[in-house]
């Protein structure tokens, strides 16, 4: 699948969130990794 770059406005509660989670090098690989895995399980969770 072909990725595009985006822009978001993200509160920075969650940016402090996702800084925190990117210290687990094993599970994320970057932010763009991070935020890609999330916007997967909210799409399946809607299923």
């Amino acid at each position: 699948m072909a990725k595009k770059p985006i822009s978001a406005t993200i509160d920075e509660s969650l940016i402090s969130w996702i800084e925190a989670m990117l210290k687990d090098k094993t599970r994320f690989r970057n932010k763009s990794h991070l935020i890609e895995i999330a916007l997967e399980e909210l799409r399946k969770s809607e299923k």
